[in-house]
């Protein structure tokens, strides 16, 4: 009787013991924080839920959010120190909408001033940089105005800071300039201090790109000056009087409009460190916004990558296990969405929904001192008796094995030009599967000296990439490891000798396979300075082709680059590169390779021309030449037919229905890549060759018919169909109807002649054309970004 009471004493404590590790709390934005926190009597701020949380010591915390927007002043922070509960499950409650806000929600009363401007007093002390109007973001008064259709900064013009124009404004200080690279290589940012008689500008800033420059001379705007407030959706805040002007377009009504402003920088941070990680926060369905604009916070050089950094986004995680974000949207940012910096282990971005943000979506960037000999600008570098030839890392403070899967990213970089879809930095065994990324300022997909490698890219797909900067790709790399010298004399003859030096820091192989990517303003993967150690394969290239510039150890195979080529650029000697068993369809395309590498064999040419110049270099004894037999390009099916020679080379087929996001609710919203027309030699299929380019169309001339009708001296050349409103042939000065018979001082006689001269200085940015116009000479210069 007593062993039968006993059992059921303690069968009746671990019951006890186990529905008391479970703790709910509930929040609202009409709840109370003296209240319990229940359903019915629910805290007002999540702040107040994260303190109990943190002292249920080993309970498992549930706080569920209930519809609402929760503006906070200070960011919601969980520090490993603090936290005594076993995990924090931070949500929306039955799938209510809950969002997060980094601003404020004020309340105006409106009056007109002059000019269509109206104004209205600001209570409180802080200023802001990003202005909503009933959940649309307002343009801070700049010059040129707003431009939806222009390629980069949505307007930008070279009188933007012209003495002329500066001597109109009677106080720009607290203004900015914004500036492309000169080379395109990203952007800068200038905050104005003040100005002299002459009409020029003092500035500070211009740190947010690794690689310094002067400032693009045309592509630069100014923003938040008094004097450039005149178009409608246009603001200005003074701050001394604390007086907002606005000009507000015909369908918004201010007496009723909802007004919002940015605040914070960072609105949840989870802390921890290597030796104490916060670990099992969860943050699911919630909706994070309105952080503030961090532009001139973006000064960390991340080593020899021709990025700089700001630690923060909407979420921040430094020092954290086994966390997640799953099912959330991050919009209307001023900064980054996720930042995984240093320490970080098993953390997982999964569902989430990440468009509309001034920088990057998600980044992984370690800590520089993890890095054994690290250099931090491209031109430096230790020398060989300095160097630390200890292989792998110094410490444990970096991401590592973390995932990035199911996403949909795009429309980030909108202020932010060295910005990305998923960026990874000093990092080791990053996984980003799954995701559609598009509608980038520059990558879909950036490796920055990736550090340890044994990263894995997985059926993404990258398109719209690199629309407003230039030489890069949907995919890039760096590599600038311990063994890259930026004098490249002094790199080939130590790794000559010293091979060993090559893969100290690309530990582990970085797996690129089964996505498919598009760039129409450079390379669809791009593998630039020393990097190495990847094996890439299972890919479908829509555009750009692939480029391998000086690295090692790169295996290309079983690759499909559609109406493009191999890209190989200054190789090293024994580089051990492989290319083979891949499908191209255009010769390719070196740049001084005088050793070419391990093995370049068993690829599919588009014809024997083609081939017979490749072999010329001693490779591809064993490649073909003819048409792969695609079973359905026009949809995107790029499986070859039984008959096809690929197969006969070692080509294998592999799944076409599997890139991006899976997520149902998020592939609905997806928009997919442009398909390109196939261009072989003359036709396709016995059909007319019209394709699509550079937002214009064109086709072959065709028969002694055209060659009359546009009076041309022969059958050749390729005739403008079609020229779109604000495409870059338009902008060339091009018209429908011009024949294009030269292209850098190249005969064009047919669609693929042009192309390939595309292919060949797509990277410099622009392209010399000659055409006939009613039968007169027309020559421009297309810019090509």
């Amino acid at each position: 009787m007593m062993i039968r009471f006993f059992a059921l004493w303690v069968m009746n404590c671990i019951f006890v013991s186990v529905v008391s590790a479970q703790v709910t709390y509930y929040v609202a934005p009409n709840g109370q924080d003296t209240y319990a926190g229940t359903l019915q009597r629910p805290f007002k701020n999540v702040s107040k839920a994260i303190a109990l949380a943190q002292q249920a010591k080993g309970a498992k915390v549930k706080i569920y959010l209930r519809e609402g927007v929760y503006y906070l002043s200070a960011p919601l922070v969980l520090n490993a120190d603090e936290v005594k509960a076993a995990s924090v499950e931070i949500g929306a409650y039955a799938h209510e909408k809950v969002t997060i806000s980094g601003g404020e929600a004020v309340q105006l009363a409106w009056k007109p001033f002059k000019n269509g401007i109206y104004q209205a007093q600001v209570n409180g002390s802080g200023a802001f940089e990003q202005l909503f109007i009933n959940g649309q973001l307002q343009h801070l008064a700049r010059f040129p105005n707003y431009d939806s259709t222009a390629r980069v900064f949505h307007g930008t013009s070279a009188e933007a800071t012209a003495p002329e124009r500066v001597r109109t404004w009677s106080q720009p200080a607290g203004g900015y300039v914004h500036a492309l690279h000169s080379g395109e290589w990203g952007g800068f940012h200038y905050l104005i201090t003040g100005k002299n008689q002459n009409g020029e500008l003092a500035l500070e800033g211009g740190w947010q790109n690794n690689r310094p420059s002067s400032m693009h001379k045309q592509h630069r705007f100014v923003e938040n000056i008094w004097e450039e407030l005149d178009a409608p959706h246009e603001w200005y805040f003074d701050k001394k009087t604390r007086t907002l002007y606005f000009i507000p377009p015909p369908n918004i009504d201010l007496a009723k409009a909802r007004v919002e402003t940015s605040g914070l920088y960072t609105l949840v941070e989870l802390r921890g460190t290597p030796e104490k990680p916060l670990r099992n926060v969860h943050f699911k369905n919630l909706h994070f916004t309105h952080t503030e604009r961090s532009f001139m916070e973006t000064k960390e050089p991340l080593v020899r990558s021709d990025w700089t950094f700001f630690r923060g986004g909407a979420v921040l995680l430094e020092g954290a296990e086994n966390c997640t974000i799953t099912d959330c949207e991050f919009a209307d940012l001023g900064g980054n969405a996720v930042v995984m910096s240093k320490y970080n282990r098993n953390n997982t971005v999964k569902g989430c929904y990440i468009h509309h943000i001034g920088a990057s979506a998600v980044a992984f960037v370690g800590d520089p001192n993890a890095v054994r000999s690290p250099s931090f600008r491209y031109e430096w570098s230790i020398p060989y008796e300095k160097l630390d030839k200890t292989p792998g890392p110094q410490t444990n403070n970096y991401p590592q094995v973390c995932l990035v899967a199911d996403n949909l990213i795009h429309d980030v970089g909108q202020i932010e030009k060295q910005a990305t879809g998923v960026q990874i930095e000093m990092s080791a065994k990053i996984t980003v599967r799954h995701n559609s990324i598009y509608n980038t300022p520059r990558a879909g997909i950036n490796i920055g000296d990736g550090a340890w490698g044994g990263h894995v890219l997985e059926y993404n797909d990258v398109f719209n990439t690199v629309l407003e900067t230039g030489d890069h790709g949907a995919f890039n790399s760096w590599g600038r490891d311990r063994f890259w010298y930026a004098n490249r004399r002094y790199m080939d003859s130590l790794t000559a000798v010293h091979p060993e030096l090559i893969l100290l820091d690309a530990q582990q192989t970085t797996i690129i396979r089964n996505n498919r990517f598009r760039c129409d303003h450079g390379w669809d993967i791009d593998l630039d300075d020393g990097s190495s150690n990847y094996h890439i394969y299972n890919n479908v290239c829509l555009n750009g082709g692939l480029k391998l510039r000086e690295g090692f150890y790169r295996t290309v195979e079983n690759n499909i680059m559609v109406n493009n080529s191999f890209h190989p650029h200054v190789w090293f000697k024994n580089s051990h590169d492989v290319f083979r068993h891949n499908i191209i369809m255009k010769k390719y395309f070196p740049i001084q390779i005088n050793d070419w590498g391990k093995e370049i064999d068993q690829n599919l040419f588009p014809d024997a021309a083609a081939l017979a110049l490749a072999q010329k270099n001693g490779t591809d004894s064993r490649s073909k030449a003819g048409n792969p037999l695609f079973v359905n390009a026009s949809e995107g099916n790029y499986t070859v037919k039984n008959a096809s020679l690929a197969l006969t080379l070692g080509f294998k087929n592999f799944p076409m229905q599997s890139f991006g996001v899976q997520k149902i609710a998020l592939k609905k919203r997806a928009l997919q890549p442009e398909l390109p027309t196939l261009v072989t030699n003359e036709s396709v299929e016995g059909k007319t060759v019209v394709i699509t380019w550079l937002g214009s169309t064109l086709k072959n001339v065709e028969g002694l018919g055209e060659r009359s009708a546009y009076g041309l001296p022969d059958e050749t050349g390729v005739i403008i169909t079609s020229v779109a409103v604000n495409s870059l042939l338009s902008k060339a000065g091009l018209q429908p109807k011009d024949v294009i018979r030269v292209a850098n001082n190249k005969p064009v006689k047919t669609i693929r002649d042009l192309l390939e001269i595309y292919q060949e200085v797509n990277w410099q940015g622009h392209m010399d054309v000659e055409a006939l116009r009613n039968q007169q000479w027309v020559k421009r210069v297309v810019m090509l970004k």
